[in-house]
């Protein structure tokens, strides 16, 4: 290759050089700030499309315009009734001012991130070490969240830092202190229980009580109307038989040693002396007139 080619590969490889020195483009995630020996030029470029800077003497820096997210490490607080907890947070936000941004926070995104994390620990203890644990752990916190998101955006926004939301993503209790509440809560549960069954026993013993008086009390009345219908059935009884006796007096006479003999006579096996002139065997020497009998 002659030395004419090689200046000709050389100029152009300038050219190329220059021109990707000279031209830029804007992303539409990102804006660009121009710099001049380390100060910014102009303002932010954000509209996508290509654009142009001097070669050589000014160079660019991208930075994210989107909605970013950071997860904080976890910390220990302690709240307003003094209960420690352990707190698990997390914000999104966006740069909203690139110049500023640049100019408040040199060293870039790592930068920011140390600056999120020390803002967002310092304003959720002084949120949350104002309100007792349950406000913590219930609906209030939507309240609270609100509250430290305004706290952290007022700071970030000297920083071209538009802070959206701050939440909590987990609020857990310290090792220790969770065994300690799982305990206490466990006794509770016992005691409610104990309580509880206490309570139905006397409930049970109640029911059984009163059962019992009940049932008492119906045998007290059945047996009562027992004694008073048989009463009323021997009264009935002996009027009928009076009133039998009244007709027959004889004949009822005449039955009731017939009943006798059956029962003297009628076991069969069994051997009586008597002697036949005493009043038991009067019917049968003078059997009553009227009675059926005959002497033969």
């Amino acid at each position: 290759m002659t030395n004419r080619g090689i200046a000709i590969l050389v100029g152009l490889a300038v050219i190329v050089f220059l021109l990707t020195q000279t031209f830029y483009t804007v992303d539409p995630t990102k804006q660009v700030l121009v710099r001049q020996f380390g100060a910014i030029v102009g303002n932010p470029k954000t509209e996508p499309g290509l654009y142009a800077k001097m070669p050589l003497i000014q160079d660019i820096q991208r930075i994210d315009r989107r909605l970013l997210d950071y997860e904080a490490e976890e910390f220990e607080i302690i709240a307003g009734d003094q209960k420690r907890l352990v707190v698990d947070a997390y914000a999104r936000y966006k740069i909203t001012n690139a110049k500023t941004y640049a100019q408040t926070v040199p060293g870039g995104e790592p930068a920011l991130r140390g600056l999120l994390d020390s803002l967002i620990n310092s304003e959720i203890r002084g949120v949350l070490s104002s309100v007792p644990l349950h406000a913590i752990l219930t609906d209030q916190r939507a309240n609270l969240m609100e509250e430290i998101t305004k706290r952290v955006n007022g700071k970030t926004r000297e920083l071209g830092v538009d802070t959206v939301d701050v939440r909590i993503k987990r609020a857990d209790l310290p090792q220790a202190n969770s065994q300690s509440v799982y305990n206490r809560m466990k006794t509770d549960r016992e005691r409610e229980a104990g309580q509880l069954r206490a309570e139905g026993d006397e409930e049970k013993a109640r029911i059984t009580a009163t059962a019992d008086r009940e049932v008492a009390v119906i045998k007290a009345d059945a047996g009562l109307k027992a004694q008073v219908l048989m009463g009323e059935a021997d009264g009935e009884a002996t009027r009928i038989y009076a009133l039998a006796f009244e007709k027959g007096k004889d004949f009822y006479a005449f039955y009731r040693r017939m009943e006798a003999y059956k029962q003297a006579f009628g076991s069969g096996g069994s051997t009586m002396i008597l002697n036949p002139d005493t009043d038991f065997f009067r019917y049968f020497n003078d059997p009553p007139a009227g009675a059926g009998i005959t002497r033969k």
